[in-house]
């Protein structure tokens, strides 16, 4: 009898590492996979954002199953800061047992390959203990995977720490030189605590997986590619095997995939206005960082106001006075009047358009009007600029996004940097000398046609022949043949 053959998927806990994953469903299934995603599904009553992602996951793909795993007791906490890390790798750890009874769950047989989050690397040993061949999934670019695996040889002990370095320039095979400054800030830590020993050994028991899918694809970033595909350049730890490495992507969600896109009063507005002719500002949709000061809000706005261009400005709350790091209530009302400068709106009505915390972002990258992109640089971001062509303005706020700002702008050539953003305040005559030079200059006329050149790659990449198919094809036959019988 024909037994059907299953990949797991188990994603991250966040929309950015859930979204791309759930998009490689597509391709399992268009192979005669079936496909499992298991869910923890824990969060979701305080990152409603998250939450909406796994309904529009749920109900956008029918052949898909979703499986939620039960949940823990007393799980431990969620801080905020640079101590998350810690609570969300022990939330991971805490799940093992339960993952492992899912897929013991399952027919003999019957799973020929687990995907796994890169932040769920107890869910690797799991795996591999049931003899089931077993991969990570890593959701950022092949740049910022190649900094993370060289980092145990960059500093070694006893040299200064990476906070002590400053804005030295570090050196590592496949990227351009990269300021120690725009490490994570885990890694800014002191080397001796916790957080910093998490991230900086952490990504090496990545290896021990069958092989590695990055989201991304061959154009994009051919040097960090060539360096993953031969470990000779990697310094990796004497004891550590590299595994294949995919590059898969992109995997973005395509225009029209997000739910009230269509209604979106700002999609109506950009149908009337002319070609390239608006810059677009959203900077993410997580709970952490994705918001500026008061001081911040107006500085954009006197810089646009004065830049004379249309603009569409997603725009959130300032952080709380008394927390400034307390998460972002995306159900929590913004007064665009109380944070504004006074008269702004009514001032710019007609050639600007103001939107409480969310657009349609796919949507809006792949509108005709749309001229350039304001962005903190996540790498979700990132590939949806570049698959829709639109020159990006590099704004990092969190996370590795300080890292891919230096990919952008120095290796991919797609962006341009907002200087200022890392004394906290970017001045108004930043946000519209920056603005006028994309969308005047010639200079940001070869940033457009560079982004157009990636864009044209981007969409070879999964056809017949490109690249990232014939990768995945490598992926699966990898898997095929780890497959016990």
């Amino acid at each position: 009898m024909h037994r059907q053959k299953t990949v797991v998927l188990y994603p991250g806990l966040s929309v950015s590492h859930f979204v791309p994953m759930v998009q490689l469903a597509d391709a399992l299934l268009e192979k005669g996979y079936s496909v499992v995603v298991a869910v923890i599904d824990i969060t979701t009553e305080v990152d409603t954002t998250f939450a909406a992602a796994i309904d529009r996951a749920v109900s956008s793909n029918p052949s898909v199953t979703f499986h939620k795993l039960p949940r823990v007791q007393d799980p431990p906490a969620l801080t905020h800061g640079v101590q998350f890390l810690i609570g969300y790798l022990a939330l991971i750890r805490s799940y093992s047992q339960r993952f492992h009874d899912f897929l013991s769950s399952m027919a003999p047989g019957s799973v020929h390959a687990v995907i796994v989050d890169m932040g769920s690397v107890a869910a690797v040993g799991v795996t591999k203990n049931l003899g089931i061949p077993v991969y990570v999934f890593y959701p950022m670019g092949a740049s910022a995977l190649a900094v993370f695996l060289q980092l145990p040889s960059i500093r070694t002990e006893g040299q200064p720490s990476f906070k002590e370095l400053g804005d030295a320039l570090l050196s590592f095979h496949g990227v351009p030189p990269m300021p120690a400054s725009h490490l994570l800030a885990e890694l800014l830590e002191a080397p001796e605590s916790e957080v910093y020993k998490l991230v900086a050994t952490g990504f090496s028991k990545n290896l021990e997986a069958n092989g590695i899918l990055v989201n991304t694809f061959a154009s994009l970033e051919p040097r960090a590619i060539g360096a993953l595909m031969d470990p000779r350049l990697l310094l990796l730890p004497t004891e550590s095997t590299m595994p294949p490495v995919y590059p898969v992507g992109p995997l973005v969600m395509g225009a029209a995939g997000e739910a009230g896109a269509a209604g979106h009063e700002c999609i109506a507005w950009l149908d009337e206005q002319p070609e390239h002719s608006v810059v677009f500002l959203c900077f993410g949709s997580v709970m952490f960082g994705a918001k500026h000061s008061k001081e911040q809000l107006k500085e954009i706005a006197i810089g646009l106001e004065r830049s004379g261009h249309r603009f569409l400005w997603v725009v959130r709350a300032p952080p709380h006075d008394d927390d400034p790091g307390k998460p972002l209530d995306p159900r929590a009302d913004t007064d665009l009047d109380a944070i504004l400068p006074e008269g702004f709106l009514e001032r710019t009505h007609g050639r600007g358009l103001v939107v409480k915390l969310w657009a349609p972002q796919v949507d809006v990258l792949h509108q005709r009007a749309t001229g350039a992109f304001v962005t903190h640089c996540g790498w979700n971001s990132v590939l949806e600029g570049v698959t829709a062509g639109v020159p990006m303005i590099c704004w990092p706020l969190y996370s590795e996004q300080k890292m891919n700002k230096v990919f952008m702008v120095e290796e991919y050539g797609v962006g341009v940097e907002m200087v200022g953003w890392q004394q906290s305040l970017v001045k108004a005559e930043e946000v519209e000398a920056k603005v006028r030079l994309v969308m005047e200059s010639e200079e940001g006329e070869r940033l457009r046609a560079r982004v157009k050149a990636q864009k044209d790659a981007a969409a070879m990449a999964w056809k017949d022949g490109g690249s990232s198919r014939m990768a995945f094809g490598q992926f699966l036959s990898h898997a095929a043949a780890s497959v016990r019988v």
